[in-house]
């Protein structure tokens, strides 16, 4: 989502980003389609676009592609991609990216090798790696979030486990080991977790069909909700959590959006 809530970006197969102007909510549905929804196409990519991050603080977009580059973005700029980041050979195909709420000029990337490594957007390189490997080994990272106002990154895993991770350190002291804690939360792996800014908890989904709410005080589950039916061995694609109200919701592949009070 875009500044202002005016539009918003998608990223595809194409290996294109599209931004969407937000039409009137009070547009009939059955209107005809305007052609002037879609904004403009940023290009850029070699391969398929995996996710998108948005910055209201700094009018930047953050993109990780399977081409193995991260870019960054300002939408309104000619050429629009300001850098780009070359992270197949250090640390493979990324699979998402988050801007760091306590540090708007950095940013958090994980990849399908485990990694989780912290960028400097101002220096234009890496600033440190996380402990997202963990003992057993590296697994594919499906997500990463950060925390709105903790320095607290949180990843999720194909081993059915999230990492809650110290953003402020790489090799910390013992005191303050970077890999906080690792919890196994579902029986498939999990693709995707929310951080919930109107408190110390996070969401995260399954292909369970269910959506669990965990503490992050004492990192347990709270609360699960099973909210979608599997279809084709999938059940919740997306989760999001509003910025402000205690509500919740989820798109499944049973064609249903819900909200959850």
């Amino acid at each position: 989502m875009g500044s202002n809530s005016e539009c918003c970006y998608s990223g595809g197969a194409d290996a294109r980003i599209h931004s969407w102007k937000i039409p009137d909510l009070n547009m009939d549905p059955y209107d005809g389609y305007d052609p002037s929804v879609l904004s403009h196409v940023l290009e850029g990519h070699g391969d398929a676009v995996w996710g998108l991050a948005f910055s209201p603080a700094s009018q930047r977009l953050a993109s990780c592609s399977a081409d193995g580059t991260i870019r960054i973005w300002d939408p309104s700029s000619s050429p629009a991609c300001l850098c780009t980041f070359l992270t197949a050979s250090d640390h493979g195909i990324p699979t998402s990216v988050a801007f760091t709420s306590t540090e708007p000029a950095h940013i958090v990337a994980s990849f399908r090798s485990g990694d989780t490594v912290l960028y400097d957007l101002e220096a234009g390189s890496a600033l440190l790696s996380l402990e997202s490997r963990g003992s057993s080994g590296p697994t594919q990272i499906n997500q990463v979030v950060s925390h709105p106002n903790q320095p607290l990154t949180i990843t999720a895993h194909d081993d059915r486990g999230i990492r809650f991770l110290d953003s402020r350190t790489g090799e910390a002291p013992p005191s303050r080991p970077p890999l906080t804690r690792k919890v196994t939360c579902h029986p498939p792996s999990v693709p995707s977790g929310k951080s919930v800014k109107s408190g110390p908890s996070g969401l995260l989904r399954s292909h369970d069909c269910s959506l669990r709410l965990w503490s992050l005080d004492n990192k347990t589950c709270v609360q699960e909700i099973t909210a979608h039916r599997k279809k084709h061995e999938e059940a919740i694609h997306a989760v999001a959590c509003h910025p402000s109200k205690a509500l919740i919701a989820s798109a499944g592949a049973d064609a249903l959006a819900k909200v959850f009070v």
